[in-house]
């Protein structure tokens, strides 16, 4: 199991709880939806799963082989190498090529100089934005950019992807390119969780979906009836 929470309560920064007696399992190669209003506590939990929020209270809380309740700060790197993350925002260092926004995360996590342009043409060829890599940021569309934001979360070959809402700033085509693209990496093996609002994509793609209401996490175990 790459996460196991039991019984967990999720806090925001502000120390204000906003999921309560929270149990959230993900396997190898699923595709998890988490759902819910905003304010509900989706974005909350998601951070939890790469230590920008802690987890203080719980019976079980444990991301990969990193039992969060005891995790030390040194440690969050290590875990963090192990996913990739994706933000509705993107994130991309806006004063460099596409390029070298890949190669800073390749250089940061240990990559040999002579491997990383290898590395740097198959996670464009995965994504389709082979001919983009000398492009600014700025002169990429928003899923273009979302594209290269993917590129970037599997560099390190992550065994689970964590997406905030990254569809929320595309055209329905768009975002149903993204989603095939991340269906496709998750069938290769790799674990995603995401939240979103989209629920026709979630019929389209279906996946084990759970619902923030009420401060609760409620699993369903289809997309339907929402």
């Amino acid at each position: 199991m790459l996460i196991d929470y039991q019984h967990a309560n999720i806090y925001q920064i502000d120390g204000k709880k906003v999921l309560s007696d929270v149990d959230l399992q993900v396997g190898n190669g699923e595709f998890v939806y988490i759902i819910g209003r905003v304010g509900s506590g989706k974005s909350s939990l998601l951070k939890t799963i790469y230590q920008e929020l802690y987890i203080d209270e719980a019976e079980h809380a444990q991301v990969f082989d990193y039992d969060l309740l005891t995790l030390k700060r040194k440690h969050v790197p290590a875990l963090r190498r192990q996913m990739g993350i994706i933000f509705q925002d993107f994130q991309l260092l806006a004063d460099r090529k596409v390029k070298k926004n890949l190669q800073f995360v390749l250089h940061a996590t240990g990559w040999k100089k002579a491997d990383i342009p290898q590395r740097i043409e198959e996670v464009l060829e995965q994504v389709g934005m082979t001919d983009k890599q000398d492009a600014m940021p700025h002169e990429l569309s928003g899923g273009e950019q979302q594209r290269i934001a993917i590129a970037r979360a599997i560099l390190n070959h992550p065994q689970l992807i964590v997406a905030d809402e990254p569809t929320a700033n595309l055209d329905a085509e768009t975002a149903d390119g993204i989603m095939k693209l991340l269906r496709n990496i998750s069938q290769q093996g790799t674990a995603v969780i995401m939240s979103t609002h989209n629920i026709a994509l979630m019929e389209q793609y279906p996946g084990k979906v759970y619902r923030c209401q009420d401060g609760r996490l409620e699993l369903f175990h289809s997309n339907r009836g929402f």
